[in-house]
């Protein structure tokens, strides 16, 4: 293996604040004075500044939170449910959406969990990084470790169901304009998701400018649609007060607490805003939510009620029964547009997520295409993104419609923001300082309310609820194992491994013949000698006059600054040791860090250089380490994996790749 991995899969080291993080918001905006281009904080071209990525943030953090009034209040009166819409179960379920509005999404992530980032970047993954530093392993904080993962797997299922009832949502508003659209829906839905897919490959960079905008029109509309419903009925306001919530759960007992998991869908985009924090920053998503998102949302929920007050048979779909008849058709263009945004969130999103877990030895190299010169953060993985439209699309087919898929909703996102809560406990308690009893009280009550949802959320298991969590099984499963293997194989490699030590004295006494020019053998252990290196000389008798041995270290922080990027160390008689440090949101480009190295005696010039690879053929024993099963399924993965070549992007006319093979 080429790529180094840190013992400690999360441990955070020091740099310098990234750009996306210059308007000062580190730590809740608890540090830096100076914003952008060195602006003060309170400066009018800061605050612009600020405005401008938080106009961004609509589309792109609040696509999948801004579109849950198509369906959430509607899954309440399902039916099946039992609870019929009347004014005390209206005044009472609005009471929840307020309340877990705020409590959830206003107090937990914007005011605290936005706080805990990992050098700007935010995520479960980010969280699991602060609590697990090299020392905490030593006090088995392995556990915290794979909550983490755990909880990172299930946002792969998370994004298989958002887009799919997002889009089939919005779709179905057609059915409210004339049932003769009925049998279309899910066609219709199913050509829109599939060409989202395939627009991916082009990049959303361009597409992306134009997100804020119409999310701008979207929650304006919200907006207006809820003041125009509680203009008629202004009671329904009174739903603010929690005591209406209290008598819900009074009057309604067991089926009050059912539909906990139909009140969830309010605030499914926690997790999604947290993740992408590190895009824009904790100050422009506070100003995104508290000056535009919160309204919207809350007067179009209390427009909603209204409407049910006055008309309990609008229950059908509430949302699209807000709207004028004339105005109909324009607001189901603007809802399937406005989820499509959201849909494209949640795939970026995997994208990333993917990349992270590449550059943290949690997957095997993929092809990972970038698709702006100019903006971080815009690629594209042509394995998950078919992979997303497959499960997309039959999830469509095999659920039918948005209702069936809000049943499977939620199970994975309830158990991810427990997770959240658990380990900002031990953000909270060791990062910043704060007492035993101050974490407590906070972590107990944020982690009431997530299990409270999280138990309503598992009744839906036998309905589609396996679905996320099935997916988030088999992630897990492949993150783990190929984590594992990558540790028994570099365990079996050791073994085999002539300590570079011995090998320099070695050659030092018995020089071999020497050829012009440069070898680079690439090989993450820098105490030993490359394979690869020991199957040249026996084979070849010859070294050529410089031999690089190059480590490419994967270092647990979003991006290594270019002066940091470098270290070479002279090892005498032509040898050098050279290690590539990056970030696990950056990829590693071989040949450009390497062209940058000017030293005596040392420099790379294209058709002077050759690399040396390893390729290891796996074998499954019954040796210690990992079951049979395991290692087969590593083994497979391995040799699925994106070649060394192209990853690192080395030419590949100068590269030479010598086999062996490994018994795991």
């Amino acid at each position: 293996m080429s790529v180094e991995q840190a013992p400690n899969p999360f441990e955070t080291t020091s740099h310098p604040a990234t750009h996306a993080r210059a308007i000062g918001d580190t730590h809740g905006d608890a540090h830096g004075a100076h914003g952008a281009h060195g602006a003060h904080a309170g400066s009018p071209q800061n605050r612009r500044y600020v405005l401008t990525l938080a106009l961004a943030a609509l589309g792109i953090v609040y696509g999948d939170i801004g579109t849950s009034p198509l369906y959430s209040l509607r899954e309440v009166f399902l039916p099946e449910h039992g609870l019929r819409p009347t004014p005390d179960n209206v005044l009472g379920v609005l009471s929840l959406i307020v309340w877990s509005l705020v409590l959830v999404i206003s107090v937990k992530y914007l005011v605290f969990i936005l706080r805990a980032d990992n050098r700007g970047e935010g995520g479960i993954l980010a969280l699991t990084s602060l609590v697990t530093p090299a020392h905490a392993l030593r006090r088995g904080r392995w556990g915290l470790i794979i909550l983490g993962l755990f909880g990172t797997s299930l946002l792969y299922g998370d994004g298989m169901i958002t887009p799919a009832i997002s889009v089939l949502s919005a779709v179905e508003g057609l059915e409210v304009l004339t049932p003769r659209f009925a049998p279309y829906v899910e066609p219709i839905t199913i050509a829109i998701l599939a060409a989202l897919f395939f627009v991916q490959s082009h990049g959303t960079a361009k597409v992306g400018r134009v997100f804020g905008p119409i999310m701008v029109v979207w929650f304006a509309t919200l907006a207006a649609l809820g003041v125009w419903h509680v203009a008629g009925a202004p009671g329904v306001l009174g739903a603010v007060l929690p005591t209406h919530a209290v008598r819900f759960f009074v009057d309604n007992g067991w089926t009050g607490y059912v539909v906990l998991g139909s009140v969830f869908l309010v605030v499914t985009g926690g997790e999604a805003l947290y993740a992408d924090m590190g895009h824009f920053g904790a100050r422009p998503i506070r100003w995104a939510w508290f000056g535009l998102v919160l309204p919207a949302l809350l007067l179009n929920y209390f427009g909603q009620g209204a409407l049910l007050l006055a008309n309990a048979r609008a229950i059908d779909n509430p949302f699209f029964h807000m709207v004028p008849a004339w105005a109909l058709l324009p607001a189901v263009i603007l809802a399937t547009v406005a989820t499509v945004i959201a849909s494209q969130a949640l795939i970026s999103g995997a994208f990333s997520l993917t990349l992270q877990a590449v550059q943290l030895g949690y997957s095997p190299r993929v092809r990972i295409d970038h698709t702006s010169a100019t903006e971080r953060g815009q690629i594209y993985i042509p394995s998950v993104n078919w992979a997303l439209m497959i499960a997309c699309i039959g999830l469509v087919v095999g659920f039918k419609n948005s209702t069936n898929l809000a049943a499977a909703y939620g199970v994975a996102v309830t158990t991810t923001m427990a997770i959240t809560t658990l380990l900002f406990h031990f953000v909270a308690h060791e990062r910043w300082g704060w007492g035993h009893l101050k974490a407590g009280a906070l972590t107990a009550l944020f982690l009431t309310i997530d299990l409270a949802f999280f138990g309503a959320n598992v009744l839906k298991i036998p309905h589609g609820g396996w679905f996320p969590l099935v997916i988030g099984a088999v992630v897990f499963t492949l993150l783990t194992t190929w984590k594992k293997g990558r540790q028994v194989l570099s365990t079996r490699m050791r073994e085999m491994v002539l300590p570079r030590a011995g090998f320099l004295e070695s050659i030092a006494a018995h020089p071999p013949h020497r050829v012009k020019g440069t070898s680079v053998f690439m090989f993450g252990d820098t105490k030993g000698t490359p394979p690869a290196l020991l199957h040249n000389l026996k084979h070849n008798k010859v070294l050529h006059e410089r031999v690089v041995f190059l480590a490419v270290v994967t270092q647990e922080i979003p991006q290594v600054p270019p002066e940091e990027r470098v270290t070479v160390e002279d090892l005498g008689h032509g040898f050098w040791q050279v290690k590539l440090r990056y970030g696990f949101m950056e990829e590693a480009d071989v040949p450009a860090a390497l062209a940058a190295i000017e030293r005596d005696g040392l420099s790379f010039k294209p058709m002077d250089t050759t690399f040396f690879l390893g390729r290891e053929t796996l074998i499954a024993t019954k040796r210690p380490g990992m079951a049979v099963w395991r290692e087969k399924l590593f083994a497979l993965m391995a040799q699925n994996a994106r070649p060394a070549t192209t990853f690192f992007r080395l030419p590949p006319n100068r590269v030479v790749e010598l086999g062996a093979q490994v018994e795991l």
